[in-house]
């Protein structure tokens, strides 16, 4: 059974950093693919960040490109989602997902077969 377990989540001011990180269990990790999405209340849930685990391909949705990185230590099994001049818009439930079969739907939901249960992340101005 595949786990995917997040912490790292808090509440912080704006321009201040988190890090995220999201340990994952129960299945071969290399050669697979990882991302973190967020879900603010009263919004869909969308893609942040993508990262294939097999090698250092990475993708990041547009509103926070140059602000968050995505990284990965296989050895740990953990993927991490360091995030910097945080604002208030970043303020959400952040989720880890994985999947087995990569694809170029990197922002897709159907397209990842595991969920963690969420890491909150509130940023006040």
């Amino acid at each position: 059974q595949v786990q995917l377990v997040e912490s790292g989540g808090g509440s912080v001011q704006a321009g201040e950093s988190l890090r995220l990180s999201c340990v994952a269990s129960g299945y071969g990790y290399s050669h697979n693919c990882m991302a973190w999405f967020r879900q603010a209340p009263g919004k869909e849930r969308e893609g942040v960040a993508f990262i294939y685990t097999g090698g250092d391909t990475a993708y990041y949705t547009d509103s926070v490109k140059g602000r968050f990185t995505i990284s990965q230590d296989n050895a740990k099994s953990t993927v991490y989602l360091q995030m910097r001049s945080l604002k208030p818009e970043d303020t959400a439930m952040y989720y880890c997902a994985a999947t087995s079969t990569c694809s170029s739907y990197h922002w897709a939901r159907w397209a990842y077969d595991y969920w963690g249960r969420g890491t909150q992340v509130t940023v006040s101005s």
